[in-house]
């Protein structure tokens, strides 16, 4: 009865069982039970093929819909789809021979890796996986390194952030699963957030510094320091100097009337938020008052949520990855840093400080 007692449960009645060197022996229940049994061990948590894991860093030079995989890891996960290749294009008939010119890495096999990929979408995944946006589509796009490179956009749906993150990279196989990936999961077209509608693809930090620096209200305010006929004559003169972000000038925009023409509107503004003007996409909805105030990163949210209402999903991608170019150049340019002068001490700080070491004090 004791062995039959120790089989299912060792320990539980009388004194544990040991086998050599005093070890006691594993039970049936402590086979199932806790972090390392047979349920959390193997059947909650298992190892996935074609699937790999890095660090992720930032890509501010991808397209929303795309992101940066390290050759290695590519060579690794498309290893099956790159024999077929190989194979289809009469560089190997064996899949030993296969093997052999995908060890040395040849330049035909980068070659043959760049045309599997191109088609081919990849699911991204950052642990913990708490809303459905916390695994997207994107493609592919090969790079030096070992860190996978992530679209600065995107970092709030995963939730993101670059001290260290890790995230996983998983190969739909079939063609069924390549569809959905690039049909529902594409970070493309997760634009609005599933919980309240709200775009959750919105610039933040440096790209919202760039903007906001862009969107300032002029110094002077009466002297008109040129005139332009399109953005084009604005950016060349800003390149010479002639001007900066701030000037006031007079500028025409270009927008669609009821009748659906092309027509242009004379405006006084910053040249900063003219730039800002030009990458509103055409539409009868999209006025130029919508840049024409100081842009904080809940006004910028307004106004990708009305892109998108008035002018569509594909509209929208091109405008946000526009104004994160924008962000960052001029976030660049500004040569804004603030030291801890800058921070303002509010008045009530010193009383409340007092107040505390009289409460310590009593």
């Amino acid at each position: 009865q004791e062995s039959v007692d120790a089989l299912f449960d060792n320990g539980r009645r009388g004194r544990v069982i040991t086998g050599t060197g005093k070890r006691p022996l594993k039970s049936l229940s402590e086979m199932l039970k806790g972090k390392y049994g047979r349920f959390r061990q193997n059947l909650l948590g298992k190892r996935v093929d074609y699937s790999g894991r890095s660090v992720i860093v930032v890509g501010p030079e991808l397209k929303l819909h795309q992101c940066g995989l390290p050759k290695k890891m590519a060579l690794e996960l498309f290893k099956p789809f790159l024999y077929a290749r190989l194979d289809k294009m009469g560089l190997s008939t064996t899949i030993k021979q296969a093997k052999k010119i995908v060890e040395k890495e040849k330049d035909e096999v980068w070659d043959a890796l760049e045309h599997i990929i191109r088609e081919h979408p990849i699911l991204l995944n950052r642990a913990p996986t708490l809303h459905r946006l916390g695994i997207q589509a994107f493609e592919a796009k090969l790079i030096e390194g070992n860190a996978i490179e992530l679209h600065p956009l995107v970092c709030s749906a995963f939730n993101a952030d670059f001290d260290g993150d890790q995230m996983a990279v998983h190969i739909p196989l079939s063609l069924e699963a390549q569809l959905e990936a690039r049909i529902l999961m594409m970070s493309t077209n997760n634009i609005l957030s599933p919980s309240n509608g709200k775009p959750i693809i919105v610039p933040s930090q440096d790209m919202i510094l760039g903007i906001y620096y862009l969107s300032q209200a002029p110094i002077n305010t009466d002297k008109i320091e040129g005139y332009f006929v399109d953005g084009s004559e604005i950016e060349q003169s800003l390149e010479c100097n002639a001007i900066n972000v701030h000037s006031r000038i007079i500028s025409r925009f270009e927008t669609i009337n009821e009748k659906g023409k092309i027509v242009n509107e004379k405006y006084t503004s910053t040249a900063g938020r003219f730039l800002l003007a030009n990458i509103l996409p055409n539409n009868l909805n999209i006025k130029f008052s919508l840049v024409d105030r100081i842009l904080a990163k809940k006004q910028v949210s307004e106004i990708i949520d009305l892109v998108f209402r008035f002018c569509g999903q594909k509209s929208t991608v091109i405008f946000c990855d526009k104004i994160k170019d924008l962000g960052f150049k001029y976030a660049f340019m500004s040569g804004i840093s603030f030291g801890k002068d800058d921070l303002i001490i509010p008045e009530k700080k010193q009383t409340l400080v007092n107040d505390t070491k009289k409460m310590i004090e009593e």
